[in-house]
């Protein structure tokens, strides 16, 4: 019989693979173990009588063979290269094995015959030593050093002498001796042992060369245990049919049967976790260390049996193979000597290398000691100093070797002394507990400074057995976070507290007042005057003010209020403890803040003034934080500003109210620009001598979705805040220029449009192309386009506004002065800048027919247009009596709702069909009144883009 070939261990075999269920495994051994039981039961007991038996016997074996050989395919299959091929090679094998097993079979069951030997059985059972040896060298071994390779040499050597020598005993000197028909016979005899030795022996040593290996090498034992199943049965065959004694059926099939069986587990095995790899690596490594030695004992043992039982065949062979034997192992005992020696060489160099490493480390850990910046203590739990180290005298002027045996309290004030007992108590209830403390300590020269302290709890390590203390010198540290920390809530230049830390007390003073009757108020201030200050006399000047300003503020109020510099000239007080009797109640602050700041300033040795406009709100007054407290402070404050006083104003919720309503119509306000809710209407200019339409002015109206038609005066200043301002004066000035375009076009003369214009837009670094820009894309007459501001325009960089007029009148645009005479231009602004019409504001035309004889300033106005060759426009005219008044002083054109209020473009368009209509039939024009003199509206300054 032939030996199989030992699968490669699970994980080297299949890496990376999905392993079979262990618990499948399991219950396949267990079946396993039950079919060979079974069978033995029936081949002991011979169930059914000897044909039956030997018929049995046959086919569980070919179907065992099969069994492996098909496992080791499927295993191969989840393999790849040399591993593939070994699994391979070992179902080649196992079928062999089969195939002969099947013509025996055949021989015997079928045809009833003797079977012949040898017969065409013995090729297919030879072919299955050929097939393992092929898969066992093309598995091989792990890589190992010069000297494992020689005792791997050495263990095989040993293992096939103690081997051969068990066969020769066993099997091999009996068959000689025995002889045979012939020498092909005898030869086919001796091949089935020798294979047998041959097997065992590659498999062993593939075993203990991959004992270094951390692989799971259990399918390798389970392929040896079967080898050596099938070694035994082929001994007990030999033995039986020299004995004349073997027939099929018999125990000794047994061996076969359970050695393909075990083959098949091997390859059923499923792979296992590292950590199992490792385990049973461990064992094999052991294992394969006794294997060679096993080996020879097993040899020894049976030449001694041999021996008592007074055999002597082949007694020559058995003399030298033991001389061999025992060369073998005097040489594998030198080679262990030697790697002993050496490795006992490398143990103790290592050992030397290790205590110089300890020395350094130990020298290198008291440097540290000695030169930390932390000062280390061992003591005992009541501060008993057991050692210390020499850097406290560098950190804190206390000598070492005075502290040790004294308590470490000593240098430390009572208070901080029972803290550092308490600390040391702390820590000493846990195991390896850490308590981190500061504390004052005293240094030697009796100065205080603060120490950070960590306890570690060593009490358990008997290394130390005591309380260890690293002390660190933190008075730097903490002298400069405090002073971060003062720089972060405190105003720089003042000293004052900031916005972050007002907020916060103003937060806390809020929740000490909740469930009492204590009142708090917040004073927000606002400087008036001081840009000009700053402006004028410099930013040095500017902050000499500002502190000038913070030390009166608080030598006004209490030393328990709080005042603080919120940003910019933005001051704010906090008051507590108010009652209205009380002197101290916020309106009592505020005039005691008006009157400090009513003294004039001294900067740079001259006289400065400024004021304050103050709001005050109280707690009580809706604020639910400190955030709507400030809030309703800042409302109060710039309603305060708005009066131009210098005083001050107590919050309401009304302020409020209508903050969030000017939220609300800026919100609005941007939709309906996006959406076109906004709409043009007309007012028209006329010759006050002729009554023809000269042109008109545009003014622009918001149908809000809800709110109706919102008045210009509610949305224009939010425009102009927001920066809308200038999207919407664009649209204003293209639709406007389109819409003459379109009347002149239709009319056949020129129709004037005048546009107003604000700061805002003339700030604009593109008004000019913005200009230019409308009057090509509409195709009117440059002069056709009259831009319209007010004199307070011209207040602001003088020199950039006229450069930028001028560049409009380059353009052929005409420039007019709107509500001329409120303002505060001069004659020579009037002189420089060159305008084309001055508009007479309303409230002079109001006052020209009143018998007072206030119609002077109107002459006046007209009679100053003349001198300067200027056109004079009368705004609201509003009666018949007005018109005649202003057209007899000069006035050259008319505007106002005696003429027409401001209409649609539609409506426009109506009363430029009227006028031409009435031309064509009388020839000549009058003025006419499109609707009733009433109570003119106010009408929109809305600039150009």
């Amino acid at each position: 019989m032939a030996i199989a070939h030992a699968p490669r261990p699970a994980a080297a075999l299949v890496p990376d693979l999905p392993s079979y269920d262990m618990q499948a495994f399991r219950r396949a051994a267990a079946l396993v173990g039950a079919a060979v039981l079974a069978l033995g039961i029936c081949f002991v007991a011979r169930l059914g009588g000897p044909h039956t038996v030997r018929t049995l016997s046959n086919v569980a074996l070919f179907c065992a063979a099969f069994a492996a050989s098909i496992g080791c395919v499927l295993r191969s299959r989840r393999a790849t290269g040399r591993v593939r091929l070994s699994w391979v090679l070992l179902g080649a094998a196992t079928a062999s094995w089969g195939v002969g097993q099947l013509l025996w079979f055949w021989f015997e069951s079928v045809m009833g015959d003797a079977v012949p030997f040898p017969s065409l059985a013995d090729v297919g059972y030879l072919g299955m030593p050929i097939f393992t040896v092929a898969g066992l060298l093309v598995l091989g071994t792990a890589a190992q050093t010069a000297a494992n390779r020689a005792r791997s040499v050495l263990d095989g050597a040993m293992i096939a002498t103690s081997l051969l020598l068990i066969s020769w005993t066993l099997v091999l000197g009996p068959t000689i001796a025995a002889g045979a028909d012939n020498l092909f016979a005898l030869t086919i005899s001796l091949s089935y042992p020798v294979s047998d030795v041959v097997m065992v022996t590659i498999v062993m040593y593939v075993l203990a060369g991959r004992r270094q290996r951390h692989a799971d090498n259990v399918p390798l034992i389970l392929v040896g245990c079967g080898l050596a199943t099938f070694a035994l049965s082929d001994s007990g065959f030999t033995y039986l049919t020299l004995t004349d004694a073997y027939s099929s059926g018999s125990p000794t099939d047994l061996g076969w049967f359970t050695g393909f069986l075990l083959i098949l587990l091997a390859s059923l095995r499923p792979e296992r976790s590292v950590a199992h790899r490792s385990a049973v690596a461990k064992q094999v490594r052991n294992f394969g260390l006794l294997m060679p030695y096993i080996a020879v004992v097993a040899a020894v043992v049976t030449t001694v049996l041999d021996k008592l039982q007074g055999r002597s065949s082949g007694s020559s062979f058995i003399s030298w193979d033991r001389s061999v034997l025992i060369l073998l192992m005097v040489g594998r005992q030198v080679l262990t000597m030697l790697e002993n020696r050496t490795l006992t060489r490398g143990l103790e160099a290592r050992v030397a290398e290790r205590t110089q490493e300890l020395k350094t480390s130990e020298q290198r850990f008291r440097a540290l000691v000695l030169h930390s910046s932390d000062v280390v203590s061992v003591v005992d739990t009541d501060s008993v100093v057991q050692y210390q180290s020499e850097s406290i005298e560098r950190v804190f002027g206390h000598h070492a070797h005075r502290l040790v045996g004294a308590p470490l309290t000593s240098i430390f004030q009572p208070e901080a002394a029972t803290a550092l007992l308490e600390a040391l108590k702390s820590a000493s209830l846990r195991s390896r507990g850490v308590a981190v403390i500061e504390l004052p300590l005293v240094r030697a020269d009796g100065r205080i400074c603060q120490a950070e302290i960590s306890v570690t709890n060593l009490l358990e390590d008997p290394a130390v057995g005591a309380l260890v203390l690293n002390m660190r010198d933190v008075t730097e540290r903490r002298e400069l976070e405090n002073q971060l920390i003062h720089e972060a809530f405190h105003d720089t230049l003042t000293g004052l507290a900031n916005r972050a830390l007002f907020t916060d007390r103003v937060g806390q003073a809020l929740q000490r007042r909740a469930g009492s009757e204590f009142r708090i108020a917040v004073l927000f201030l606002d400087l008036d005057g001081f840009k000009e200050t700053n402006d004028s006399q410099g930013h040095a000047a500017g902050d000499a003010m500002l502190v000038e300003v913070a030390r009166r503020l608080l030598g006004a109020v209490r030393p328990e209020d709080t005042v603080a510099r919120l940003g910019g000239d933005e001051f704010a007080v906090l008051i507590g403890c108010l009652h209205d009797d009380e002197e101290n109640n916020a309106r009592a602050v505020a005039e005691r803040i008006r009157a400090t700041l009513s003294a004039p300033f001294a900067i740079d040795n001259q006289p400065a003034f400024i004021r304050a406009s103050i709001g005050i709100a109280y707690a009580d007054s809706g604020a639910e934080d400190a955030g709507q407290l400030l809030r309703n402070a800042d409302l109060a404050m710039y309603r305060a500003k708005a009066a131009g006083e210098g005083g001050y104003v107590l919050y309401n919720p009304t302020m409020h109210a209508a903050l969030v309503d000017r939220l609300q119509v800026a919100a609005d306000l941007r939709v309906g620009l996006e959406r076109g809710h906004f709409e043009l209407y007309y007012q028209p200019e006329v010759d006050m001598n002729g009554g023809d339409i000269l042109g008109f002015e545009a003014l622009i109206r918001w149908h809000h979705p809800e709110r109706g038609l919102v008045p210009p005066d509610q949305f224009i200043p939010l425009a102009e805040t927001t920066g809308l301002i200038r999207p919407l004066g664009q649209w204003v000035l293209e639709e406007a220029c389109r819409q003459a375009a379109l009347w002149s076009q239709a009319m056949g003369r020129q129709i004037g449009m005048a546009v107003n214009v604000s700061s805002h837009q003339l700030g604009q670094s593109d008004f000019l192309a913005v200009v230019a820009n409308a009057l090509s894309s509409t195709g009117i007459v440059p002069g056709q386009l009259c831009l319209e501001m007010t004199e307070s325009v011209l207040m602001n960089d003088t020199e950039d506004i006229l450069t930028l007029l001028n560049q409009l009148k380059d353009l052929g645009v005409r420039l007019a002065i709107d509500d001329f005479g409120t303002g505060y231009s001069s004659l020579s602004y009037l002189h420089r800048f060159p305008f084309d019409t001055l508009k007479i504001d309303r409230s002079f035309v109001e006052r020209v027919t009143s018998p007072s004889g206030e119609a002077t300033l109107a002459r006046t106005i007209v009679q100053l247009g003349h001198g300067l060759g200027v056109t004079t426009i009368a705004e609201g005219l509003e009666n018949r009596a007005q018109y005649e008044a202003l057209r007899r002083i000069g006035c050259n054109i008319g505007q106002g709702f005696l003429i027409s209020k401001p209409v649609p473009a539609d409506q426009a368009t109506e009363l430029l069909v009227a006028e031409l209509s009435d031309q064509r039939a009388t020839g000549h024009p009058a003025p006419r009144s499109a609707a009733k003199p009433g109570k003119p509206r106010t009408k929109s300054k809305v600039p150009v883009a």
